[in-house]
C-alpha cells in the first residue's frame, strides 16, 4: 500500500503516470492517495480496470482542490494554483485534505532556475546534484571510444495531440509503439517539447532553439533524444502541429489532423553526443541517459517567431560537468 505525502506529490515524485487534460492513465499499485495527512480514498476518485487505477483529471483536480497537471517532461505532478475549503469525501465520509497551495516554478525572477531548489524540498536536486542538464559541450573533449551506447531509433509516422503545459509546447505519443533501444533497453516515446533558446550549447553557443524527445523505460528510467533547431528552411514535418501552437495553457490537447513522421523530424546522421544527466526542469532527478545529435534540424525564421510569440525564453542555462565525460558514437 503507498502512501504519497503533499511535498512528494507536489513536489513530483514520479508515480508512474496520470492523465492529461481529461485522459485517463493508469497508476499501478497507487491504492491510497494521502494529503497532507489526510487519506483520500481512490474510490472517490478513480475506476478500476483490469485491475490498475484510472484517475480522471477533473475528480483529482477537485479532491485536491487545486489545478493539477501532470507534466511528462519532469515525470510529476504539477499543482499550480488555487486552494478549497475543506468538503466530503463521498465514499469515506472523510473531511478532504487541507487546502493545497504549491510553488510555481519559472524561468525568470524568484521562481526562476537559479531559485528552484528553494521552492521544494523535492527540487533540492536542482542545486545539489552533481550530473545536471543541461551542459555546455566542447568539442575538442568529447571523446570517442567503446563507453558509447548502442543506439537504435524505431520511429514510424504516428499521430499525436498537443497541449501548452505552462512552461512549454508539447506534442504526446500515446500509441507506444514509438521507441528506442539502448544497449539492448528499450524505452518507449512518451512526449516530444520544445525550448528557446537551446539548452545544451555546443563550443558555448546556443542554437535558436531545441527539441526533446523524452522516453521511459518498463523499469521507469528516461531517456531523451535532444535535437538542435538552427534558422534555414521551413520544417515541414512540423508544419501542421506549428499552424495550431496553442498560444495559451491549454485544459484540452489540441488533436492534429495528420500523423508526424518522426523520422523525418530527426537529422539525417544520427551521430550523438551522450552523457549521463538530468532533468531540465524541476524536480531535475538525475539518471537520465542524454543523445544530442551532432547535425542540427532546421526551421524557418518564422517558425521560430512563433514559438518565441508564445514561450520568448524557456530554457535552464547550462550546469557543471563536475568531471562527467561526454562520448560521441
Amino acid at each position: 500500500m503507498k502512501k504519497f505525502g503533499v511535498k512528494s506529490f507536489v513536489g513530483g515524485l514520479a508515480i508512474g503516470a496520470l492523465f492529461v487534460s481529461g485522459t485517463s492513465y493508469a497508476l499501478p499499485s497507487l491504492t491510497k492517495l494521502v494529503v497532507n495527512g489526510e487519506e483520500i480514498s481512490t474510490n472517490s476518485l478513480a475506476t478500476v480496470v483490469d485491475g490498475k487505477v484510472l484517475v480522471p483529471a477533473r475528480s483529482l483536480a477537485e479532491a485536491l482542490g487545486a489545478k493539477v497537471v501532470w507534466d511528462a517532461d519532469t515525470n510529476s505532478v504539477i499543482v499550480t494554483t488555487g486552494a478549497a475549503s475543506a468538503s466530503t469525501t463521498p465514499s469515506t465520509g472523510k473531511p478532504a485534505a487541507p487546502a493545497l497551495t504549491a510553488s510555481h516554478w519559472s524561468y525568470e525572477g524568484e521562481s526562476g532556475p537559479d531559485q528552484w531548489y528553494a521552492l521544494e524540498d523535492a527540487y533540492a536536486a536542482c542545486k545539489t546534484g552533481v550530473e545536471q542538464s543541461p551542459i555546455n559541450i566542447v568539442t575538442s573533449n568529447v571523446t570517442k571510444d567503446q563507453s558509447a551506447a548502442a543506439l537504435t531509433i524505431h520511429y514510424h509516422p504516428t499521430a499525436v495531440t498537443v497541449m501548452n503545459n505552462g512552461h512549454t509546447i508539447q506534442a504526446n505519443e500515446a500509441s507506444g509503439t514509438n521507441s528506442i533501444t539502448v544497449d539492448g533497453i528499450a524505452y518507449k516515446l512518451a512526449q516530444f517539447h520544445f525550448h528557446t533558446p537551446s539548452e545544451n550549447q555546443i563550443d558555448g553557443q546556443h542554437f535558436p532553439m531545441e527539441g526533446h524527445l523524452v522516453h521511459k523505460s518498463a523499469d521507469g528510467k528516461l531517456a531523451v533524444l535532444g535535437f538542435l533547431i538552427k534558422e534555414g528552411q521551413e520544417n515541414k514535418p512540423l508544419a501542421e502541429l506549428w499552424s495550431k501552437l496553442p498560444k495559451e495553457e491549454t485544459k484540452t490537447d489540441v488533436a492534429l489532423d495528420k500523423t508526424i513522421d518522426l523520422t523525418a523530424l530527426l537529422p539525417t546522421d544520427k551521430s550523438t553526443y551522450q552523457f549521463e544527466g538530468s532533468l531540465t526542469t524541476p524536480p531535475c532527478s538525475e539518471g537520465v541517459k542524454w543523445f544530442v545529435f551532432q547535425q542540427p534540424i532546421e526551421m524557418s525564421a518564422e517558425q521560430i517567431k512563433a514559438f518565441r510569440a508564445i514561450f520568448p525564453d524557456d530554457h535552464r542555462p547550462v550546469q557543471e560537468l563536475n568531471g562527467r565525460k561526454v562520448v560521441a558514437n
